[in-house]
């Protein structure tokens, strides 16, 4: 799996210099490179980065579906079918929204996960139905393995943010910010700056990827904070991460400039994070609010039950025994027999 996404037998070339160079002294540089080589092949840090960030969430889940009274072992098993799933989920979701990136205008040019282009919301779907099924195929609770994998998935993320640091993508709007990420004019023009903006001498930029790198991980330790704070019901840190992580990327979406689909001007991801704010804030709501399967509401008893039951507690508490038979007639003590004496004790 780290071979298929992280290396490849084509060697990639150093990136060109700035065209001109930024207009303030203080500013975040992009790496040279993008990889490095190991004999014929070129490991690209961009996979390299995803394939350490899945490692290290199959290590938090297991942790944590290990503290909650699973088997760990489950853990390898969900990710031996996860993880590719989620690879392709990824791709097919960024093959489908932005055809014109894909590189290179090959016939393989869609299957090139390591040239870039993975789209988190396609990826996490398409994972989680095949995960859920593998752990509902071993008897296990998927709404317990959910809460167990949410935060894991966002360190994940984090770690894959780095790779688009290397590849310099997914960065945002112009900028003379002092954290600014300077960007070289050919990952420029391969991320929709404008030829005209390019040699204008923009070379430095929001650093989107950095912005989210930081929300996922502080969003992964109040989703921690959470499930050992309150009482989280299953599903339900899961649907959060959902809400939370697309309600950030409503806001990246606004600062992000490069190449996208748009809807009535608007990023088309702008629309998908929206949407799954809302899904994932009314997912929480059920799971979380609704009665508790299987619990009932006790049996009603009648107001004579109730006043039978009041009369028989006062007469109690006033030291009164009823000395009436069932027929209501006074009990005959005469008919009483009287308790027999005592044996005398044996003597030895």
């Amino acid at each position: 799996m780290g071979t298929t996404v992280a290396v490849t037998a084509s060697m990639a070339t150093d990136m060109t210099p700035f065209a001109a160079a930024p207009q303030h002294l203080t500013y975040i540089p992009s790496p040279p490179i993008d990889g490095f080589p190991i004999g014929p092949l070129y490991v690209h840090f961009y996979g390299l980065m995803y394939v350490i960030g899945i490692a290290l969430a199959i290590y938090i889940t297991r942790r944590r579906w290990q503290a909650a009274g699973g088997d760990g072992e489950l853990v390898y098993e969900v990710a031996i079918w996860g993880v590719p799933a989620g690879i392709v989920g990824g791709r097919i979701y960024f093959d489908i929204t932005t055809p014109f990136d894909i590189t290179p205008k090959t016939w393989w040019g869609p299957l090139a996960v390591w040239n870039g282009g993975l789209g988190i919301w396609g990826g996490v779907a398409l994972a989680a139905v095949v995960g859920a099924w593998r752990v509902r195929r071993s008897g296990a609770g998927v709404g317990e393995f959910m809460n167990a994998v949410a935060p894991a998935l966002l360190v994940a993320q984090a770690i894959g943010r780095i790779g688009n640091y290397f590849n310099q993508e997914l960065f945002g709007k112009p900028s003379s910010l002092p954290w600014a990420v300077g960007i070289s004019p050919e990952a420029q023009l391969r991320g929709g700056i404008p030829a005209a903006d390019v040699t204008a001498g923009i070379g430095t930029f929001q650093p989107s990827f950095l912005y989210e790198l930081i929300f996922d991980l502080a969003w992964a330790a109040v989703l921690v904070w959470l499930g050992h704070h309150r009482r989280i019901r299953p599903q339900g840190l899961f649907a959060l991460y959902i809400a939370g992580y697309s309600g950030y990327r409503i806001f990246e979406e606004t600062i992000r400039v490069d190449s996208s689909a748009y809807f009535l001007g608007l990023r088309l991801n702008f629309f998908v994070a929206l949407a799954m704010t809302v899904i994932g804030l009314i997912w929480f709501a059920i799971v979380q609010f609704r009665p508790s399967a299987g619990r009932e509401e006790p049996d009603k008893p009648d107001e004579s039950t109730c006043a039978a039951t009041a009369i028989d507690a006062d007469s109690e508490a006033a030291g009164v025994v009823d000395t009436t038979d069932a027929t209501g007639d006074e009990a005959d003590d005469t008919n009483i027999p009287a308790p027999s004496p005592p044996d005398p004790p044996n003597r030895v």
